[in-house]
């Protein structure tokens, strides 16, 4: 079954709406200039709403030891995931030093931006293959653009991955048979505005992605 998370989650609404269409991760933003940002309070209200359910993602852009700490302090994340310039061996600071899995983001754009993977592969747990912001882009990701999702197809990732970058409830089907992708990450695709989470499209995208097309569901 496909993996989904829900990232950048701010509210209650947006928190129970992944939970209850089955997401497998919720991400909470922990980077102040991004619309979807939250403290590590808000989070931990908005985690406390049901016990077990979705893993919990910490988005961290560029973070001190400092930052995660507050957040591990008062959410349980599952996962730490960093979107930001973090180099394979910050990476491996971080993973060692909180014991927390590690997904790393990776802007691509073409061919040659895979062979970013071969040196982090072994310091973390998990990629997030997301499409390079555009040109002006002020934040490193939820930008609503997407890469070529052929780019990937038949590929060998060497951890498991997720893909993101664009995805809706009405592409994220031919988004996975295109790229073979077993996970895939929705941020702004999933909103009603820039920042606010609509219950409806999450439950759209959670149940598109799970039926992609030309799969054995389809006869």
């Amino acid at each position: 079954m496909t993996e989904v998370k829900i990232c950048g989650v701010r509210d209650a609404a947006g928190f129970d709406a992944a939970a209850a269409a089955g997401a497998a991760m919720v991400g909470f933003v922990f980077y102040p200039p991004s619309p979807r940002a939250v403290t590590p309070e808000e989070a931990a209200v908005l985690s406390a709403r049901i016990e077990g359910g979705p893993v919990r993602v910490g988005l961290f852009v560029d973070p001190t030891d400092e930052a995660i700490e507050a957040v591990l302090a008062v959410v349980p994340l599952g996962l730490i995931q960093l979107h930001g310039a973090e180099a394979p061996a910050r990476c491996a600071a971080i993973r060692a030093r909180f014991g927390v899995p590690v997904m790393k983001a990776v802007g691509i754009g073409g061919e040659a931006d895979f062979a970013a993977l071969e040196a982090y592969a072994p310091v973390v747990d998990r990629f997030l293959l997301d499409a390079k912001p555009p040109a002006g882009a002020s934040l490193p990701g939820g930008n609503a653009a997407a890469f070529d999702w052929g780019l990937t197809a038949g590929r060998v990732i060497p951890r498991p991955w997720l893909l993101a970058g664009g995805l809706t409830p009405e592409t994220v089907a031919e988004a996975i048979r295109q790229s073979g992708a077993a996970g895939v990450d929705v941020s702004s695709g999933v909103e009603r505005a820039r920042g606010v989470k609509d219950p409806g499209r999450i439950r759209e995208f959670v149940g598109a992605a799970r039926r992609p097309r030309g799969s054995a569901s389809e006869g």
